[in-house]
């Protein structure tokens, strides 16, 4: 992998990362303000963090392989 690969890679992986962390927080706020009337949007705001948690740590550890690979 090139040395541009791997910013790209980690710059995706930086993304993922918000996307994830913004997920996180529409779960906690959900938690915070909206149960247990909001129970009903458990469901798609759980799927959806764990559908953006499971991206960063594939692409994370694809970026941590290259990496190694790399040194």
């Amino acid at each position: 992998m090139t040395e541009e690969e791997l910013k790209d890679l980690d710059k995706e992986v930086k993304k993922l990362k918000r996307v994830a962390s913004e997920w996180a927080s529409q779960l906690h706020d959900l938690v915070e303000d909206r149960l247990p009337a909001g129970y009903h949007e458990i469901p798609g705001i759980a799927q959806s963090t764990y559908d953006a948690c499971k991206a960063w740590a594939d692409a994370n550890a694809k970026l941590a392989a290259a990496q190694k690979e790399a040194a």
